[in-house]
C-alpha cells in the first residue's frame, strides 16, 4: 500500500489551483520526475509487450495465456508505482521521485499481482484480437467493433478507480472491484470521461506508429494516467476520503501552503 508523505519541512508549495489552472500547476511542477518515472516503468513492461508481441506474431493462445499472467504480475508493481506518483504530485507532495517510486512498487509487489495479471490478460487478449481480425480476409462486422469498444471502454473505467485503490489501500481485490461499480453509479459521467480521454490516447498512439513509438518510452504512461486521474481524482477523494485518512493518520504530512 502506497503512502504520501513529506519530509521537508521547508517546502510550501503555492495555494492549489482549480480547473485547467491546477492541471497547469501540477503538470509544470511534475513533469521531469513523471518522466523518469516512465522510463523506469517500461523495464517492468518490457517482458510483457515482447512476450503479446510473440505470441500475436505466432497466432499462439497457449502462449499468450501464461506470458499475460507472468507478464501481468512483473508489470503491476511498476503500473502501481506510476499512479502512486501521479496520486502523490495530485497531493501536492514532492519528495525525492525515486525513492517515493521505489517504496512503491516494493509495497505493491503483492496487492499488483491481480490486479496486473487481470489488466495483461485483458489488453492482451485485446491486441490479439486485433491483429487477429486485421490479418483476417474481410471487413469485421458492425457488431464485433462495438463488442470490443465498449469491453475496451469498461475495463479502462474499471482500472481506472482500481488502481489509484490498490495504492492507496490494504484491501483484497473483491472488495477494490465492488468499490470500482459503486463508484461508477454514483459518478458515472466522470468515469466515462476518464476512460474515454484513455482510449482515444491509445488509439491515437497506434495510428501515428511508428513515430509514436519514440515518445512512449518518455510520456506513453505517466501522462495519460496523470490526465485520467486528475479528471477523477475529487470524486476519488469524495468517495474513499483520500487526504482526510492520510491527515488523521500522519499528521505530520498535510501540505503547508505558501502565498500564491
Amino acid at each position: 500500500m502506497g503512502i504520501f508523505f513529506r519530509d521537508d519541512p521547508d517546502y510550501f508549495p503555492e495555494m492549489r489551483k482549480t480547473g485547467f489552472a491546477r492541471y497547469k500547476q501540477v503538470l509544470e511542477r511534475d513533469w521531469k520526475r513523471l518522466i523518469m518515472v516512465n522510463l523506469v516503468t517500461m523495464f517492468w513492461l518490457l517482458p510483457l509487450i515482447l512476450g503479446v508481441a510473440y505470441a500475436v506474431l505466432s497466432s499462439s493462445v497457449l502462449v499468450l495465456i501464461p506470458v499475460c499472467i507472468l507478464g501481468g504480475a512483473l508489470a503491476g508493481p511498476g503500473i502501481a508505482g506510476v499512479y502512486d506518483m501521479v496520486l502523490r504530485g495530485l497531493r501536492d507532495n514532492t519528495d525525492d521521485w525515486w525513492f517515493s517510486y521505489k517504496r512503491a512498487v516494493k509495497q505493491n509487489v503483492r496487492a499488483a499481482f491481480v490486479p496486473g495479471a487481470v489488466w495483461a490478460l485483458f489488453w492482451g487478449f485485446f491486441i490479439f484480437s486485433c491483429a487477429m481480425l486485421w490479418w483476417a480476409p474481410g471487413n469485421p462486422g458492425l457488431g464485433t467493433v462495438l463488442v470490443m469498444l465498449v469491453s475496451a471502454l469498461l475495463m479502462t473505467m474499471l482500472f481506472t478507480v482500481w488502481w489509484p485503490q490498490v495504492v492507496l489501500f490494504d484491501q483484497k481485490p473483491g472488495i477494490q472491484v465492488k468499490n470500482c461499480l459503486l463508484f461508477f453509479i454514483r459518478y458515472l459521467v466522470p468515469s466515462l470521461k476518464a476512460a474515454g480521454v484513455q482510449l482515444l490516447w491509445w488509439v491515437l498512439l497506434v495510428l501515428f506508429l511508428p513515430w509514436s513509438g519514440f515518445v512512449v518510452p518518455f510520456i506513453g504512461m505517466w501522462y495519460i494516467v496523470f490526465v485520467s486521474t486528475f479528471l477523477v481524482y475529487d470524486q476519488l477523494d469524495e468517495a474513499f476520503a483520500i487526504e482526510e485518512r492520510i491527515a488523521e493518520a500522519f499528521p505530520e504530512q498535510i501540505p503547508v501552503y505558501g502565498e500564491e
